[in-house]
């Protein structure tokens, strides 16, 4: 019985253990952000952003994230071509859900050099098996729960929840800030049409 106490941890388990380390780490450096009330509301209240608010037209920040193979990917990846960024609270929540699927359907109608990305603040392993489940595979599906990098460098990141706000952003083929929605209500699905709209706009400039 000792022995098998002994026993080292599996690696599923020692994966957990590191990211919820890293993640705890994280969320308590946002105490160093700044902080804003937006406009989006969570039922009646309207939530508390963290992070530097974008403007249009601005350089792009970089970010940080992993994919479901805990693989960094970042911004700076896609030099040199248009991005639409879908950003959802989580993943697999009934209007989270509506709103990748839909994106996840759109990238077939778009050129190769127009990326589709959508970024949540669910582990890696919830996002493969939502994907997986939902065949979500055309776009890639990223993670913020490391370090919390993307919600912090955009503004996205609500006080006290470690979640991303629901929006869209937009950078165009030299990295700058084309188009950003910020959906007034968490439990609302986004203006689609105006997004892609905006993309088709830019795409026609380009």
């Amino acid at each position: 019985m000792l022995n098998q106490l002994r026993k080292p941890l599996s690696i599923s388990a020692l994966l957990c253990a590191t990211i919820f380390s890293l993640s705890a780490t994280a969320i308590d450096l946002t105490a160093e952000l700044p902080s804003r009330v937006s406009n989006v509301k969570a039922g009646n209240q309207q939530v508390v952003l963290l992070g530097q608010e974008l403007q249009a037209g601005q350089q792009a920040p970089d970010f940080k994230v992993v994919d479901n193979n805990f693989k960094t990917v970042q911004l700076a990846d896609f030099k040199g071509k248009t991005v639409l960024i879908s950003v959802v609270p989580s993943i697999d929540t009934g209007v989270c859900s509506l709103q990748t699927k839909r994106f996840n359907n759109e990238v077939a109608n778009l050129p190769q050099d127009v990326v589709l990305l959508t970024i949540s603040t669910d582990l890696p392993f919830a996002q493969k098996r939502y994907c997986q489940q939902e065949q979500v595979s055309d776009m890639a599906v990223l993670s913020d729960a490391v370090w919390r990098d993307f919600g912090s460098n955009y503004g996205l990141l609500i006080r006290d929840m470690g979640l991303l706000t629901r929006a869209i952003l937009l950078i165009d083929n030299t990295g700058k800030v084309h188009y950003q929605q910020l959906v007034p209500e968490l439990a609302q699905e986004p203006d689609y049409d105006a997004a892609l709209t905006a993309l088709a706009d830019l795409l026609k400039k380009s």
